[in-house]
C-alpha cells in the first residue's frame, strides 16, 4: 500500500505507526492499553463515557447502555482525549459532547470527534474502499458494517470523501438538528430547517415508514435553499434513526 505520509492526519498516522493496513486490524482497545489506558465497560450515569486520568496511567470507562457502534465511537473519543489533552487531566463526556456531527466546531471535544473519527474510519483506508461506488445511504451501512462503524459517522465520512456535492442533515418531527457538507457542496446552498411532507423522510417521521428508503430523484427544493434551487434535482436517501430523527445524504445532481 502506498501512502504518502505527509497528508495523514495525527490519527492516521497513530493507526499506520501500530501496524493498521485493513479495517480488521483497528483495535482500540489494544491501542489504550498500550497507551496505559484500561477500558471498562459499565453503567454510567449521566455521561456516555469518562477519562479518570493519573500520571502514564488512566482509566476509560463506556456506558453499557449505548448501542455497541455507538459505544465503539466513545471509546475513540476518549482515546483521544488521552492521546491528545493528556495535561488537561480527566474528562467526562454527554451524548452531546460525543459525535461525528460535531467534528468541525473549535473546542476540545470537537477535535476528539474529528480525531476518533479519523481512528474508526481513516480516510487512507476510506478512500480506496469508497472509489467507485455509489454515494448514498446504502454505500454507508456498507462501510460502516466493514470498519465496524455507525451508519451517521460512515455517512458523514462518505459524504465528505465524496466528489460529488453531497451533504448529510439530521431531521426531527419540527426540525433540523445538524447538517455536514462537503468541500464540493455551493456554499450559498442551505439545507432547509423543516422536512417537506413529500419526502421519505417526512414520512419516517411522523411514524409511516421505517427502515432504510430507497434512493429518489426529487426536485431540490424539497431540500434546498439557494439561488436556482428550483431548478436542480438531488438523489436522496433516508434512515430513522433509534432516537427518532431522521438521517439523509442529498447529492446535488449535475446541471442537464
Amino acid at each position: 500500500m502506498a501512502i504518502d505520509h505527509s497528508m495523514l492526519s495525527p490519527a492516521e498516522k497513530l493507526l499506520w505507526r501500530y501496524g493498521v493496513r485493513d479495517s480488521s486490524h483497528i483495535d482500540l482497545e489494544a491501542i489504550a492499553n498500550y497507551r496505559g489506558a484500561e477500558v471498562v465497560y459499565r453503567r454510567l450515569c449521566g455521561c456516555a463515557a469518562r477519562l479518570v486520568a493519573a500520571g502514564n496511567n488512566a482509566v476509560i470507562s463506556v456506558d453499557t447502555g449505548s448501542y455497541p457502534r455507538r459505544r465503539r465511537f466513545s471509546l475513540a473519543h476518549e482515546l483521544a482525549h488521552w492521546i491528545c489533552d493528556k495535561d488537561r487531566g480527566s474528562f467526562l463526556c454527554a451524548n452531546g459532547d460525543i459525535g461525528p456531527q460535531n467534528a468541525e466546531a473549535k473546542n476540545v471535544e470537537a477535535y476528539a470527534n474529528g480525531y476518533a473519527s479519523q481512528l474508526i474510519l481513516p480516510s487512507f483506508l476510506v478512500d480506496p474502499w469508497v472509489e467507485g461506488k455509489r454515494i448514498n445511504l446504502d454505500t454507508a451501512k456498507a462501510l460502516g458494517d466493514d470498519f465496524d462503524a455507525s451508519l451517521t459517522a460512515s455517512a458523514i465520512k462518505v459524504a465528505r470523501r465524496a466528489q460529488a456535492q453531497t451533504c448529510v442533515v439530521c431531521h426531527n418531527q419540527t426540525k433540523r438538528i445538524w447538517s455536514q457538507k462537503n468541500l464540493s457542496f455551493p456554499h450559498d446552498f442551505y439545507v432547509k430547517q423543516e422536512l417537506h411532507q413529500d419526502t421519505d423522510a417526512f414520512s419516517m417521521a411522523f411514524g409511516k415508514g421505517n427502515g432504510l428508503s430507497r434512493p429518489v430523484r426529487e426536485a431540490a427544493d424539497r431540500w434546498l435553499q439557494g439561488p436556482g434551487a428550483y431548478r436542480r434535482t438531488v438523489e436522496t436517501q433516508s434512515l430513522k434513526l433509534p432516537d427518532d430523527t431522521v438521517l439523509t445524504m442529498i447529492t446535488l445532481l449535475a446541471d442537464k
